[in-house]
């Protein structure tokens, strides 16, 4: 029997919908976790319909998030549909959630009833700005999330309108840290044996990645902005037209590399000039650089300019869009776009791979997730709990399941 990954034999019961939670879930369950999707009977998880394509009126979004899991119907606001949940919480190692914070204790299942069901159940939370604080109560979406944490006024260019992604950048870093916080929580259960709960924020995770930004502020007052294709004083690091009208990237910011480019470029007298010999010199002399380094690329095509400076240790490459992705040698041959049969369409759809490459036990996709809400109501319930078909209609008859 073929190994699922490094996760085999951990169960997660994944409450959350749309990105956040799911996104979470999907990265336990490609590392191998039993991830069982709890949706409400008669209200799915509206994921299932959201995405730009579609075929036969199924949307494909889904098999992103939804993939290595399998679906449940359970409503949690019934008495009979909590007792069934903390029957699987007594089977389960981790439960995910992207409720509003006090959700669950509305329904009678916050922590403290859980983990009397389950010492060692470990309760990720994600919200948009965690359970406590002054702000707790309010929903959070990414949009809102990325611009409250400061993330988007990164983005865009000096002067114009702060734009945002387009990806829900914020949901997915929050599933990061969930899944992050779930993993550390569970190394820590087999120390003390106990589980507890991780509290993710959407705002909290966007403000975990802005690098130097609240020391730089602190510190020296620096309030950092948009900077349009590049970093405010890091130089070399842009992008540049070649002779066919597309962009090349370039980043020989260290010195070292910086050197490297100027002799690919015929300029070797460059990394001695006293405008560029130093980091500190090239972002003071940013602009100049820029136009130097675009000068060069503009009468070569993109091809012979990535090729040539990879050949001489400079990173650069091209910017390529999903199209040109699906087709890129290096993600096909590191496994990075996986197709998987899909239910719902009929047909193989691809899909990203699986990151990170686990050298031993590396995770894998095993299916493109559950095609219809309940679908695998009797391998839980009959198979996993012992319920009997009878008490299954029962539970249906009075829309518990």
């Amino acid at each position: 029997m073929t190994p699922t990954g490094p996760l085999e034999g951990v169960r997660v019961l994944e409450l959350g919908t749309l990105i956040a939670g799911p996104f979470a879930g999907r990265l336990l369950g490609d590392m191998g976790a039993d991830v069982i999707k709890v949706e409400p009977p008669g209200a799915p998880d509206p994921l299932r319909t959201w995405g730009q394509a579609e075929l036969d009126g199924q949307h494909v979004f889904w098999t992103v998030h939804a993939r290595n899991k399998r679906a449940i119907t359970l409503d949690l606001r019934r008495p009979r549909g909590r007792e069934l949940f903390c029957d699987l919480v007594e089977k389960s190692d981790i439960i995910v959630e992207n409720f509003r914070p006090g959700t669950l204790e509305k329904w009678e299942l916050g922590y403290d009833v859980l983990s009397a069901r389950n010492p060692g159940i470990i309760l990720v939370r994600v919200s948009g700005y965690g359970q406590t604080g002054p702000d707790a109560h309010k929903a959070g979406y990414a949009s809102v999330a990325e611009a409250a944490s400061g993330l988007r006024h990164l983005n865009g260019f000096p002067g114009g309108p702060p734009p945002r992604l387009a990806l829900s950048l914020g949901d997915t870093l929050a599933g990061m840290f969930g899944a992050q916080g779930a993993m550390a929580a569970l190394y820590r259960r087999s120390i003390t044996g106990r589980g507890q709960v991780v509290d993710v924020a959407l705002t909290e995770s966007c403000l975990a990645v802005q690098e130097s930004t609240i020391p730089d502020y602190d510190v020296g007052g620096v309030v950092r902005g948009p900077s349009g294709t590049r970093l405010e004083g890091i130089a070399p690091s842009n992008i540049y037209r070649s002779a066919d009208g597309s962009w090349v990237v370039i980043a020989a910011n260290q010195d070292t590399v910086f050197a490297r480019l100027c002799k690919a470029m015929g300029r070797p007298e460059l990394a001695i000039d006293d405008r560029f010999a130093t980091h500190r010199a090239r972002g003071r002399n940013q602009d100049e650089l820029d136009e130097i380094i675009g000068a060069w690329a503009t009468d070569r095509q993109p091809g012979d300019i990535i090729e040539t400076l990879s050949a001489a240790g400079v990173i650069a490459g091209p910017i390529n869009t999903v199209a040109e992705v699906v087709d890129d040698p290096q993600l096909r041959a590191r496994g990075m776009l996986v197709e998987h049969f899909d239910e719902r369409l009929g047909r193989d759809v691809l899909g990203p791979g699986i990151v990170p490459v686990l050298s031993e036990s590396p995770g894998r996709v095993r299916n493109a997730g559950p095609a219809r809400p309940g679908q695998h109501n009797d391998d839980v319930y009959i198979g996993l709990l012992g319920k009997t078909a009878a008490e299954l209609e029962e539970l249906r008859a009075e829309e518990v399941l």
